[in-house]
């Protein structure tokens, strides 16, 4: 049997697992995230157009201006481009979310930051200290729950925050935008440097609170993580993201300890996860199923960082070489690539912008990964189960109960699942209900882009290099992520080529030709 880490040798247990469920982060992740939920959607309905026909009316025309363009053989890009995005303005006016303004990142600039805090309607200054104080109240309320201390966390938090926002400047300058080095990337670095320097300050451990953020931030995603995108693409795209992903994992996982031994069955668990689920998000549910260490989970996240930036670069390229086309080569992005914002940008980088081809690349590799998404609560139990059933009785030789399965098992994922079927719903009920989940979900992503940002920072003020170093002995881990993605991009392209060519050519040709 494998060698296991001792009771005592896991210091770091995951909050709530064993309090009062009622104060646990993963139950105060749902009440944030729905309180923001709510907020924005009651908001949103509220300030609802009183008389939609005419918006109705110009959208009916331009879909048939859009029709009449695709039957003119010289029709150009350009044209397309002008009518769909008139389109979108026209549908974004169903529906208003009047707190919009209120949250707001920075914006990409070239040679003065300053740039990055300027914008035509002044709002981006605004939206900064509306997430500030937005972020700060819902966290405090949170803290205040589950039975923390209050007191030191506002001062605390701005230090975090201006780390987060130093991040996002970074990440938004025009060269390193165009290199597609995201925010996540530059807040682990920032982190960093100050937790293996100068170390990270006693006083600024009150915000560091990764798991928290990124809890809250996954409820939110649920109202981003449409179940009706399971129509667009049908049955290729549900074999393509969950057949070929639990298969990855269990045979990364199983390799892992069989054949390279990796001593943690923890770190084991959540590499394989991560790199072939979606990444960080991926990674929180399962090391908190299955109680990894924070420096695991760190470990983990900057391997999945780091192949991400590559991934995003090289696969395009691959994709051309290859001819696939931008169905293929959308799925196989899709699939493949762990960030959902760099799946959108490698399937954005396969043809010339604004073309059918480029629209439909960035359609497909999104909706597969999408899709894919909706595995974390899944994965999330099915590790829970096993770890309780399998990996704790082998060493203890206790028979486990249900309610530790249940303990074990991350709560937050409900209330992702919750929104997810909610929004759902609501953007099944025709053009308004699409308008009014897109008007929710402009100000769901940008908070999520903080929380994120946020929990990005405080993995690299938790980690230390020192204590990193010792899961990196004889390069296992590395090895770990590099047969796994490739046994992931093996079968992913042979299920991607089966499902679209050969089982189901059809569903290829309406994606093009819808």
């Amino acid at each position: 049997m494998e060698p296991q880490a001792s009771p005592s040798e896991t210091e770091v247990e995951y909050e709530g697992l064993n309090a009062s469920p009622w104060r646990s982060e993963d139950v105060w992740a749902i009440w944030l995230g729905w309180a923001v939920l709510l907020l924005l959607l009651a908001a949103t309905i509220l300030s609802h157009p009183q008389d939609n026909a005419p918006r109705l009316a110009a959208i009916e025309q331009l879909d048939g201006q859009i029709d009449l363009l695709r039957q003119n053989p010289s029709a150009t890009p350009k044209q397309f481009e002008e009518l769909i995005k008139r389109k979108a303005e026209v549908t974004a006016s169903l529906a208003v979310n009047p707190l919009k303004r209120f949250l707001s990142d920075v914006r990409d600039w070239e040679s003065n930051p300053l740039d990055a805090f300027r914008s035509k309607d002044g709002y981006v200054l605004v939206g900064i200290m509306g997430a500030f104080v937005t972020v700060l109240a819902l966290f405090s309320a949170g803290l205040a729950g589950t039975g923390e201390r209050v007191r030191g966390f506002p001062r605390a938090f701005l230090g975090v925050f201006l780390l987060a926002l130093f991040a996002l400047l970074l990440a938004e300058q025009k060269v390193v935008k165009h290199y597609n080095l995201e925010y996540a990337l530059w807040a682990l670095i920032v982190g960093l440097m100050i937790s293996n320097t100068v170390g990270t300050p006693a006083w600024l451990r009150p915000a560091v609170r990764t798991e928290f953020y990124i809890k809250t931030g996954l409820v939110l995603l649920g109202a981003e993580v449409l179940i009706n995108r399971l129509l667009a693409l049908g049955i290729p795209g549900v074999f393509i993201s969950w057949v070929v992903t639990p298969t990855v994992l269990i045979l990364t996982y199983l390799f892992g300890q069989y054949v390279l031994r990796i001593p943690s069955r923890s770190l084991n668990m959540v590499i394989s996860a991560d790199m072939s689920v979606c990444g960080v998000s991926a990674a929180i549910a399962t090391a908190a199923a299955c109680k990894a260490k924070k420096e695991e989970l760190s470990l983990a996240v900057g391997l999945s960082l780091a192949f991400t930036a590559v991934m995003m670069v090289v696969m395009p390229g691959v994709i051309k070489a290859l001819d696939l086309g931008p169905v293929l080569g959308g799925a196989w992005i899709g699939g493949t690539i762990d960030s959902t914002g760099a799946v959108a940008a490698a399937g954005g980088m396969l043809y010339e912008q604004g073309t059918r081809e480029a629209e439909t690349a960035v359609t497909v590799a999104v909706t597969i990964k999408m899709i894919q998404n909706i595995l974390i609560g899944a994965v999330a139990f099915a590790v829970a189960v096993y770890w309780v059933t399998r990996v704790e009785r082998s060493a203890s030789g206790e028979r486990p109960s249900l309610m530790e399965v249940w303990r074990r098992f991350p709560k937050f994922v409900l209330g992702f699942l919750a929104a997810s079927l909610l929004f759902s719903y609501i953007e099944s009920q025709g053009l308004e209900g699409r308008s009014t989940v897109s008007a929710v979900t402009a100000s769901t992503k940008l908070l999520r882009t903080w929380l994120f940002c946020l929990a990005f920072v405080s993995i690299g003020l938790e980690t230390n290099f020192r204590e990193l170093s010792r899961f990196l002995v004889g390069g296992k881990p590395l090895v770990l992520y590099v047969c796994g993605q490739a046994l992931n991009l093996a079968l992913s392209l042979t299920m991607v080529w089966l499902m679209f060519t050969k089982v189901f050519p059809d569903a290829g040709l309406q994606l093009l030709n819808p």
